[in-house]
């Protein structure tokens, strides 16, 4: 495994675990850990991106509140894992 992805895998788990509630970090913390593995590095930049959203944003896709406002497939497929995580 490269360098860049390990380092990339790193920074989304810390990003991950520091949220700032506890509900947060544990809820992120879990997801990131269930997918992570099976990510390639394309899809570890938009998990990256996912997880450095505002809580709010989250919140709302937890609950399916939140309409998916990008054309990004890769976004719109790490947000359905989420909510499918959530299930």
């Amino acid at each position: 495994m490269s360098s860049n992805k390990e380092e990339l895998k790193n920074k989304i788990f810390y990003r991950a675990s520091y949220r700032g509630t506890k509900e947060m970090d544990i809820l992120m913390t879990g997801f990131v850990r269930s997918i992570i593995n099976e990510l390639d590095e394309y899809h570890l930049k938009i998990l990256n991106d996912f997880v450095n959203m505002d809580d709010e944003l989250l919140k709302s896709f937890k609950k399916k509140e939140s309409l998916i406002n990008t054309n990004d497939v890769a976004m719109i497929e790490i947000i359905d894992k989420f909510q499918k995580y959530l299930s």
